[in-house]
């Protein structure tokens, strides 16, 4: 990174960029959902969750690195441009949440064993699991907390 992580708000200009991001981090952590899937998932965060969520982008300059969506404390998601893997980005936009909502909770596919990694490196512990994913499909999904 050429200067210090900087956070903002996502506006609608970011869309594409932040899009990318969610795509090529998606392939490498749900890539057991398929192309196809993992399409269809891109259109509804196009769609709707960027907008429905409280998106915060991390920038090295103008150019983003990752984003949390934040539904009040939960996570809805938390990506970072797989080029820029190991830089403590997703910590950074993690810290920056908690700065904003305290306690935090996110929910992860139990198959996604780096996130979990991640999470639990971060302080997150399991509260609960649920055998089906969102769409009903048989995908374990773990629940994570941090915080009070």
């Amino acid at each position: 990174m050429s200067s210090p992580l900087q956070f903002r708000r996502y506006t609608p200009a970011d869309r594409d960029a932040t899009l990318a991001i969610w795509l090529e981090a998606s392939r490498i952590g749900h890539g057991f959902l398929g192309e196809a899937e993992l399409q269809k998932q891109k259109a509804l965060v196009r769609d709707h969750y960027l907008d429905a969520s409280e998106t915060w982008l991390a920038l090295d300059g103008e150019t983003p690195l990752g984003f949390i969506g934040l539904l009040d404390a939960f996570i809805g998601g938390l990506f970072v441009a797989p080029a820029a893997h190991g830089r403590g980005i997703g910590r950074q936009l993690l810290e920056h949440a908690a700065a904003l909502k305290g306690a935090l909770e996110v929910e992860v596919y139990a198959a996604n064993r780096e996130a979990l990694g991640f999470y639990g490196h971060c302080g997150f512990v399991e509260t609960g699991r649920r055998k089906e994913d969102d769409e009903g499909r048989p995908l374990e999904i773990v629940h994570l907390r941090r915080g009070d």
